[in-house]
């Protein structure tokens, strides 16, 4: 089965633009090199000399360095072989200049995997690369700037934007794609090579982090059309349009999107945590618009009230969860759960949320606070939460450093949270009523 299943592979159709554009290109290049290995070891020395020019050729055109040394050394033993010294001597120089390039983009490639694997570990580790990184980003224009090729540019770009995206510059993120897309649009960048739809998904995602919620959502559904949906990165960019929806208000439209995701084939092969993230903006949407979601409330509830940690250092969708547990219990009018969710938030708070990064997450823990402290009066915790309120607007997002996101923005749900607690005293007046 798994033979019938690898063989399949030499049929799949990249021509797709949809899909990697570098991808076909490289295959292309590939199956050339492996028709002229079996040429030369065949000794059809003449065939293989002329298809290893012609893939050298191509490999130079896409920018593939490492392809123009292989098709370099089998050329150094065709000319040899066949006694073609000008050809021979020709061949050296392309294939140590060669060589020289391939070399800078290996220092360049362990440069940005390092900063990749450091970043994809915990939030812990992706704090303690912060000081370094204007350091990389440096030496990585350094390389670009000495080898002057697509890989040393690709590099060079992407550990930008993960430096801005740990840091929570997004304006900056907006800007670098921005000139990106239009380098592309002059031809000042490889097309066989670069993907756009890296550069459309950041783009939307720092419109999302930025708070351009209107721009972000239309640049999503722009963008939407140039994912094929058999890609596991589709999955990846409807999380970002569903959240934009949902900080646009737009709840009906989130739920369409969340149904595409679940109609989606490859949507239980996402790993456990990512389809966890998916369970979570359910029930969120359930929590806010319940009139919406087809979810029924017991099964929201033994969601809300079983839900596992989202990270392994306790930060990042736990302040979600927590958020949340605590406005269900609100809702419930469960005052024994609401007390104990509090107590919980404040040690959380006071054991991962000390750092300035977390602001937004300190100032809404507060106005929860100030919601029991005002004996769940709506008018008085208005009114005391104004101050609160009128920071958290100020405030900017947290970087990625921090791992922060909030599903619902925080002045939504401090809004929601007040409609609770007005729903909650006119059922009391009511009940009150009754007793008289």
């Amino acid at each position: 089965m798994q033979q019938k299943l690898l063989n399949h592979l030499y049929f799949l159709d990249e021509t797709d633009t949809r899909h990697l554009v570098s991808r076909r290109y490289e295959y292309q290049v590939l199956n050339l090199y492996m028709q002229v290995s079996v040429l030369y070891s065949e000794g059809e020395l003449k065939a293989a000399e002329s298809l290893s020019r012609k893939g050298q050729r191509l490999a130079q055109t896409h920018e593939m360095t490492q392809y123009v040394v292989l098709f370099g050394q089998l050329l150094r033993g065709i000319y040899a072989d066949i006694r073609m010294p000008a050809r021979y001597q020709a061949n050296k120089l392309l294939l140590e200049k060669s060589q020289k390039t391939l070399a800078i983009e290996e220092e360049a490639s362990q440069l940005y995997w390092d900063v990749k694997g450091t970043v994809a570990y915990n939030v812990r580790t992706r704090r303690s690369i912060l000081d370094k990184m204007d350091g990389v980003v440096q030496k990585l224009a350094e390389f670009y700037k000495s080898a002057g090729t697509f890989i040393t540019f690709h590099y060079h770009y992407r550990v930008q934007l993960i430096q801005q995206e740990l840091l929570g510059n997004y304006q900056e993120i907006i800007r670098i794609t921005g000139a990106t897309a239009r380098l592309l649009e002059q031809g000042k960048i490889n097309n066989k090579r670069f993907d756009k739809r890296f550069n459309a998904y950041m783009s939307v995602y720092a419109h999302f982090r930025s708070r351009k919620v209107e721009n972000g959502l239309r640049l999503a559904e722009l963008h939407a059309k140039e994912f094929h949906h058999s890609s596991v990165n589709w999955l990846y960019y409807l999380e970002i349009y569903l959240l934009l929806a949902i900080h646009a208000g737009q709840y009906g439209e989130a739920l369409e999107l969340l149904a595409t995701a679940r109609k989606n084939v490859y949507f239980d092969k996402q790993q456990a945590v990512a389809q966890q993230r998916w369970d979570l903006y359910m029930v969120y949407l359930q929590f806010v618009r319940p009139e919406l979601s087809p979810v029924r409330m017991r099964n929201f509830t033994t969601f809300v009230q079983t839900v596992p940690d989202h990270s392994r250092d306790k930060q990042g969708y736990n302040v979600a969860v927590l958020i949340l547990q605590f406005l269900h219990f609100l809702r419930q009018r469960d005052l024994e759960n609401i007390l104990t969710r509090l107590e919980s938030l404040r040690k959380y708070q006071q054991r991962y949320l000390r750092e300035t990064g977390n602001v937004r997450s300190q100032l809404f823990f507060r106005l929860l606070a100030i919601v029991v402290k005002e004996e769940f009066n709506p008018t008085t915790s208005r009114k005391k939460g104004e101050a609160v309120l009128k920071k958290l607007q100020a405030s900017p997002p947290p970087g990625e450093a921090f791992a922060e996101i909030e599903i619902v923005p925080y002045e939504q749900l401090w809004q929601i949270t007040l409609d609770i607690l007005q729903t909650t005293a006119l059922y009391n007046a009511e009940q009150d009523k009754k007793l008289v």
